[in-house]
């Protein structure tokens, strides 16, 4: 039976599933070895058969370009999870964190996206979506007053984008987010530096 399913319906869920962990694959597999990374190999990390990965991605950039927005799609979903999920300077730096992977991810299929993502419209559009995402997450922090509220969030996420391309593996890019996470705390005077005048602090 064909895992497909008719135009403008959903997977079914164990197609959903083969669908899900091949890109969860791919992105690894990009990330480590590149666009060039091999496809058979692939789908059998995955899972599934050959024939299966061809069925839903017809060709390698067909493949490279639904990771691609797979990550993108995950990486926004993610701010309002971590959230609810943990502290707002742990939801920051997890999020951080998948985004230095999601960027090896990136440059691993860096030649073969600049022939599928053609459009500055479409460059701009996801630019603006995973900023919206980290102002997500730099607020929730602000009102916690663990966040400065001074930086701006597109800065941020510019400064995230070239630590991943300076960076010479992903432990010293993690040390680096880890900087520039201390960098964005809210800052309060030590209470040594308070002056008590006549009884009052001053």
């Amino acid at each position: 039976m064909s895992d497909e399913a008719p135009e403008g319906r959903p997977l079914r869920a164990d197609a959903q599933s083969n669908h899900d962990r091949l890109l969860t694959v791919a992105a690894q597999a990009f990330a480590r070895d590149g666009a060039a990374a091999s496809l058979r190999a692939i789908a059998q990390e995955a899972g599934v058969g050959i024939g299966t990965l061809y069925r839903r991605f017809p060709s390698r950039e067909s493949l490279v370009e639904a990771v691609y927005r797979n990550e993108v799609a995950g990486l926004c979903r993610a701010a309002d999870e971590l959230i609810g999920e943990a502290a707002p300077l742990d939801a920051l730096s997890a999020w951080m964190e998948r985004f230095v992977d999601f960027m090896h991810a990136k440059h691993g299929m860096k030649d073969t996206l600049r022939g599928v993502l053609t459009s500055e419209d479409d460059r701009l559009r996801t630019r603006a979506l995973l900023c919206e995402a980290l102002a997500t997450l730099m607020d929730a922090g602000i009102r916690e007053g663990l966040v400065s509220s001074g930086p701006d969030p597109y800065d941020v996420l510019m400064t995230l984008g070239g630590i991943t391309l300076i960076a010479e593996d992903r432990a010293r890019a993690l040390r680096m987010t880890d900087l520039l996470l201390n960098g964005l705390r809210a800052r309060t005077p030590p209470v040594d530096s308070l002056v008590v005048v006549d009884g009052r602090d001053g």
